[in-house]
This record gives C-alpha cells, structure tokens and sequence, in this order.
C-alpha cells in the first residue's frame, strides 16, 4: 500500500496521508478548509514501514483502506513541556 503525507502550511505537526491514487480536493470541505494549503513531505511504501513515531501503523493503513487519507493530530505535550519550550 502506497501512500503520499503532506503537511499543513496552517497547524503545525499536522500531517495528511493519502492513500494512492487519492486527491487532496476529494477530503471532506471542513478537513480542507482546518488544514490549509497541503505541503507534501514524502512518498511512502507501508509495506516497507515498520513504526511510525507518532501514529499508529495498523490505524494508518485501516484508515486509508476504509476512508482513503489517515489525519495525523499533534503528539500530546505535558503543561511542563510547553511552559519550558516557551520559556528559555
């Protein structure tokens, strides 16, 4: 299963995965408009993935069989995290 990620020039870590053959216009209008302007990041082969760092394989590759793209949200950052990332 082949598939292409784009990243939203609005949110940051936001990701799209399309399944192949799938294009960005045929996602749900409110998904389009929240996302932004897609930039794309790379083409993939599941077959050859092993692990994502932020996503769950499995639930990648169901989501793009069943609906044709996998929305990839941010990782979730503890209070302490963020305050020390704002604050030098």
């Amino acid at each position: 299963m082949r598939c292409s990620v784009f990243r939203s020039d609005k949110k940051a870590y936001r990701y799209i995965y399309l399944a192949e053959g799938k294009d960005f216009s045929e996602l749900p209008a409110a998904l389009r408009q929240q996302f932004g302007h897609p930039e794309p990041v790379m083409e993939l082969d599941l077959e050859q993935v092993r692990r994502f760092a932020h996503a769950d394989l499995q639930q990648v590759r169901r989501q793009l069989r069943q609906r044709g793209y996998y929305l990839q949200l941010p990782p979730e950052i503890g209070i302490e995290a963020e305050i020390s990332r704002r604050m030098p």
